[in-house]
């Protein structure tokens, strides 16, 4: 998916805002292409909004999905516990500058904390919809999936394989532990039983 202006402007006017930041889509881009970065690049952003521009009609608010795709991994070190509260308040104070509600600073912000923990403990639609997309790598097709983990072991490069190892699979079996991974009914008819395929291969490997 291209990353054009004219999208980038399309989206802030739908979000009500007075002043449209091309330069924030610059350093947004420029923080996504950080070189310590393998998987949380371009190349998630692009798949993100490509499985928002799919399922934009799901949303209540899309613009504000859309803005928090867009945030969501703005700030990333794996060596940091605290990269979405810093990509969430880095999000509010973007929507702020811009002249938007403080309604939509404070939902945005919401949005892209939310993904720290991947729950939803409100029932918010938007938010269900965003932790699905963001998510939606775990179904991807076996190749771009097996792509994806060796992206995410490339980040982990300072962590010993055997720690690694370990912790990896503590996260590979939190997700097979929920009643289900997906949040929206539609991801979870779409992607459910690839997801779980997948991450059953992945801890097959992870405990040779």
């Amino acid at each position: 998916m291209m990353l054009t202006l004219q999208s980038w402007q399309r989206l802030w006017n739908e979000l009500g805002a007075r002043v449209v930041n091309g330069g924030l889509m610059n350093q947004l881009v420029a923080a996504y292409s950080e070189q310590h970065r393998h998987y949380h690049t371009l190349q998630h952003l692009r798949e993100c909004l490509a499985h928002f521009d799919a399922a934009a009609s799901l949303a209540r608010r899309p613009a504000e999905v859309e803005l928090a795709l867009w945030f969501h991994d703005a700030v990333y070190d794996p060596r940091r516990e605290d990269n979405e509260a810093r990509s969430a308040q880095w999000a509010r104070e973007s929507v702020l500058a811009a002249g938007c509600e403080e309604a939509v600073a404070d939902r945005l912000h919401g949005l892209v904390l939310a993904t720290q923990a991947h729950r939803d403990d409100a029932g918010d639609l938007d938010t269900q919809l965003l932790l699905d997309i963001d998510l939606s790598i775990l179904g991807a097709a076996g190749a771009r999936f097996a792509e994806y983990e060796r992206q995410i072991r490339a980040e982990y490069a300072h962590i010993d394989e055997a720690s690694f190892r370990a912790g990896r699979a503590r996260v590979l079996q939190g997700f097979l532990a929920r009643p289900s991974i997906y949040l929206t009914a539609p991801y979870r008819e779409a992607l459910e039983a690839r997801a779980r395929a997948n991450i059953g291969q992945a801890l097959a490997g992870l405990q040779a």
